[in-house]
């Protein structure tokens, strides 16, 4: 008697029990939410289903025919927000702001939701983490109280979407849409499933509505984005709300944006009556001195399009300890490594294998583009030879392991920002184009040319002379 062929009812059917993916066979990893020992059989495989054709919602036009008016981006009230977001937010846009806890996204929010609110376009904001009363006592503080402002305290989503109903308003913030469940969804607030169930309903809802929608997302301890990577596919912004927890300086940067460029950045200053933008926040990264000091360095950062003058400074001491310390503070620590590497290599300077080294940026700012390399480089041999360097004097290049400068971009940016705040003489890689009038460039090739600004004799020289004499 022959065999019996299985049927689809007769093969076994495997689901993710973490965000309800569905597969023919076992797998110990779930493809999606890259859970481990989720994927479970519950039944059947599913069967194999066709579409038929349907009737359409909106007839197709040529491309031209298109009305653009409504994608016309509306301002938050928020200056240096709307320049990451690209003007605004445009109606139906559904934007996820994510950061580390405590950094400040419900204050920057609130805020946001309090200037954008007025008679003609309404601001709901629910908050699921906290209580109205204590959203209450933060707008006092930071004086966000409009009556076109609207607050709930919510943690279901059908009761969101129920005050969607009744306040019917053209911005919606929601803190945060990893503590908003839907009753009709399995598994806990937070969940993969949940997660995508609340942002699917949000997103519908938003563009059914022509509604601005404003998302918190929380982020993992590797700094990644909390929930599947579905969550940032499904909305039209990303942004990442960026800040040590102990300075003042927030950045707010565009991940994604199918509205502006990405590469645009916010300063943002937290302090005790709120947050502001801050148009200038150069001065937050000087320090304002009559004279020089060893081991200090100015170079001009790019963040994003925006240039911003940046000060980094080096420490060198002898070390107690057979191992050298090497603590870095808002720079890479590899970098750091590389630079004092070609230092000892190709700037001679053989002093910094044998002491403690500490290098640091100030106000919190975190520089990582290479070309802050050369900046680094002389605020090491600075400190190494215990020399300031020349006064009103930046350095902008990358420094390559041959020890030569390389050229990097925007450097007419760079420099015009130097010259508005005063710096009068600047270490470039060479031909860096157009200078400002009035400013001295000098092209330096290789560290070489660069450590010429330090005197010939250093100090850190007169004690090996010596020992050796005697």
């Amino acid at each position: 008697m022959a065999a019996r062929t299985k049927t689809a009812k007769d093969r076994p059917s495997y689901r993710c029990t973490e965000c309800g993916w569905t597969t023919a066979k076992w797998l110990g990893r779930c493809p999606e939410c890259q859970a481990w020992g989720t994927v479970e059989e519950f039944g059947g495989a599913p069967a194999v289903r066709t579409t038929a054709a349907g009737r359409v919602s909106t007839a197709a036009l040529p491309i031209g025919q298109v009305d653009s008016r409504q994608a016309i981006a509306r301002s938050t009230g928020v200056g240096e927000l709307d320049r990451v977001l690209g003007g605004g937010l445009v109606p139906g846009a559904v934007v996820l702001l994510a950061g580390e806890p405590g950094v400040g996204k419900s204050t920057l929010l609130l805020d946001v939701a309090a200037k954008a609110a007025s008679e003609d376009h309404r601001t709901l904001y629910v908050t699921a983490e906290e209580s109205a009363s204590q959203v209450r006592l933060r707008a006092d503080r930071i004086r966000a109280i409009d009556d076109h402002l609207y607050l709930a305290a919510e943690t279901d989503l059908s009761a969101v979407l129920g005050h969607l109903d009744a306040v019917k308003p053209s911005l919606l913030v929601l803190d945060s849409v990893q503590t908003v469940a839907s009753p009709e969804i399995e598994g806990a607030p937070g969940g993969m499933a949940q997660v995508r169930e609340v942002a699917g309903a949000l997103i519908r809802a938003s563009k059914e509505r022509g509604m601005s929608t404003l998302l918190v997302g929380h982020v993992t301890k590797e700094g990644a984005i909390a929930g599947p990577r579905l969550l940032e596919h499904l909305v039209d912004v990303v942004l990442s709300f960026e800040g040590d927890r102990h300075a003042r300086l927030r950045l707010v940067r565009g991940v994604k944006n199918r509205y502006g460029a990405t590469d645009e950045v916010g300063c943002f200053e937290l302090h005790d009556e709120g947050i502001t933008g801050l148009a200038d926040p150069s001065g937050l990264f000087l320090t304002r001195r009559d004279e020089p000091v060893p081991g200090t360095c100015l170079t001009v950062t790019l963040e994003g399009k925006r240039p911003l003058v940046a000060e980094v400074q080096a420490l060198t001491v002898d070390s107690q300890i057979p191992s050298p310390r090497r603590t870095t503070s808002g720079l890479e620590t590899s970098r750091v490594s590389m630079m004092l590497a070609v230092l000892e290599q190709r700037g001679r300077i053989s002093s910094l294998g044998k002491r403690d080294i500490y290098s640091a940026t100030v106000g919190g700012v975190k520089l990582s583009e290479p070309a802050a390399d050369l900046a680094v480089a002389l605020a090491l041999a600075s400190a190494a030879s215990d020399t300031p360097l020349p006064k009103n004097l930046v350095a902008i290049g990358e420094v390559g392991l041959a020890g030569e400068v390389r050229r990097v971009t925007g450097v007419q940016r760079r420099l015009a920002e130097a010259h508005r705040l005063g710096f009068t003489h600047a270490l470039v890689p060479t031909d860096p184009g157009k200078v400002p009038a009035g400013m001295k460039v000098t092209e330096v090739a290789n560290m070489g040319d660069a450590l010429r600004v330090l005197p010939r004799r250093s100090r850190v020289q007169a004690p090996q002379e010596e020992s050796a004499r005697r």
